[in-house]
């Protein structure tokens, strides 16, 4: 059973029925469901399907030789004639081709690779080979839909999707697959007979970030805590080490990557390209932008403008919740609590983290932010807003704002309770501090509302007047 993923499911539908030739690139994330959703919409109409050799090798490099063999392996699983390994990507295709025409019954022939990025070894020419098959062989068959898929976003975008190359402008269709939203993790629940609270979703949420691979663990029947310990801090805990592998299988130097995305955990607003590599002693060069590139392309950071702040001053933060989590309570502890989540619920350190976690789960869900606000049609960017401070004035941060075209700027502040807010009087005090200093960013034709995002509501008291829009996590689910 498929959940969520409407739109997706009826462009393949589409490209299937069509009566040409189809090239269709599906990339995003790695766990995020990219194969699940192929196989359950075409496993009873696939001709032919591959998958690449995981690098993820502790014993040894996988080889150009393993990968040709795994892939004469899957030519002979479906029908091909007895003959010796191909030596080359070149003479693999070739008999993938003879292959297809062996077979060809008239029919819609759909020829599904996956993890394609894993098959360009080193000095291995596939990327040629692959291109020559489509060109010369593929785009010629109106019957053949060709998907392929992968991990490696950098990889995907570079050869496939912005190819300068060979395969310029061959994909007929791209298709980025990105985490469930919370919507869809309720109806996920649902489907599996996972009896969940509002408040609940949301939690897992900010753990597992709306990873399928990984909601796929949550047992029936067990709190969403239990399950956490179960996930992470259980003697066999089944995400233990995910982090490692997660970067071990996307990157070829894993290590760089996962020393930036651990700096980047530290600070939740993010550091400026030069505080990166000066903290990490990294050099500042193409290698190292096509790194951020890379960790931006696969949906593990964002860059962004703070308000108010020069354009030239891009900042990266990690967005990633399940990385965040990780960092901050299971990666360098060696935790002898196996029930750690759930003898903690209430722990200074769980609540503090609860705030910012929450604060990534509102970015992600701007788009139900502005619904319930009733301004989904109106254009607007979004942003944290940073202030820094000298001997004179104090410093601000405010961690977002919705600056719409419509000259309202939404100034949100987000608070992740177990009751309805009930803002004292200093709580309004630093609120009015906080319009009156976006308010002098911006021009006279701007108006600032101040909008509240919790669990529960806002429970009314002489100051609660202070915000003009109050939502919930019911309007970010529903």
């Amino acid at each position: 059973m498929i959940v969520g993923r409407k739109r997706e499911m009826e462009e393949l539908r589409n490209l299937y029925e069509s009566n040409k030739a189809e090239f269709v690139a599906i990339y995003g994330r790695r766990r995020v469901g990219k194969t699940f959703l192929v196989k359950e919409m075409f496993q009873d109409k696939m001709t032919f399907y591959h998958s690449g050799l995981s690098p993820f090798d502790k014993e040894r490099k996988i080889s150009m030789r393993d990968q040709l063999e795994a892939f004469y392996a899957s030519l002979q699983r479906y029908g091909m004639e007895e003959s010796s390994c191909p030596k080359s990507w070149m003479e693999a295709f070739r008999l993938l081709g003879e292959l297809l025409d062996q077979i060809d019954d008239g029919k819609r022939q759909l020829i599904f690779i996956d993890e394609l990025p894993w098959m360009d070894t080193p000095r291995s020419k596939f990327l040629m080979a692959f291109e020559h098959f489509w060109n010369t062989w593929g785009a010629w068959h109106d019957r053949v839909m060709l998907i392929v898929c992968g991990s490696a976003t950098s990889w995907m975008l570079d050869n496939l999707i912005n190819s300068k190359g060979g395969l310029y402008d061959r994909l007929t269709w791209q298709i980025k697959l990105s985490p469930f939203t919370l919507g869809e993790c309720k109806e996920f629940f649902n489907a599996k007979n996972i009896m969940l609270s509002t408040y609940d979703i949301v939690e897992c949420y900010m753990i597992l970030g709306g990873i399928p691979y990984y909601l796929n663990y949550l047992q029936r029947g067990k709190s969403i805590a239990q399950n956490i310990d179960l996930l992470f801090f259980d003697r066999n805990a089944k995400l233990a080490s995910e982090f490692q592998r997660l970067f071990g299988s996307l990157f070829v130097n894993p290590d760089d990557y996962m020393k930036i995305v651990r700096l980047l955990a530290k600070r939740h607003t993010g550091y400026t390209r030069d505080e990166i590599t000066s903290n990490l002693g990294m050099t500042s060069g193409g290698t190292f932008t096509r790194m951020l590139e890379s960790l931006v392309a696969s949906d593990f950071i964002v860059s962004y403008h703070p308000f108010g702040i020069s354009q030239k001053e891009i900042r990266y933060k990690l967005c990633d919740s399940f990385c965040l989590f990780y960092l901050r309570f299971v990666d360098g502890h060696n935790r002898q609590d196996e029930s750690f989540w759930l003898h903690h619920q209430n722990a200074p350190q769980l609540n503090a983290w609860r705030g910012l976690a929450f604060e990534q789960v509102c970015f992600a869900h701007v788009f139900k932010i502005k619904k319930a606000l009733g301004v989904e049609g109106v254009a607007s960017s979004e942003s944290a807003l940073i202030i820094r401070g000298d001997e004179e004035e104090r410093g601000a941060q405010i961690d977002m704002l919705i600056v719409r075209d419509d000259r309202v700027v939404n100034l949100c502040e987000m608070k992740f309770l177990s009751k309805a807010f009930e803002p004292k009087t200093e709580d309004e005090q630093t609120l009015r501090e906080r319009i009156a200093t976006v308010q002098e960013l911006l021009s006279f034709k701007h108006t600032v509302h101040l909008t509240l995002v919790t669990t529960v509501g806002l429970k009314a008291n002489v100051h609660s007047g202070v915000f003009q829009h109050i939502i919930t996590i019911d309007q970010l689910i529903d």
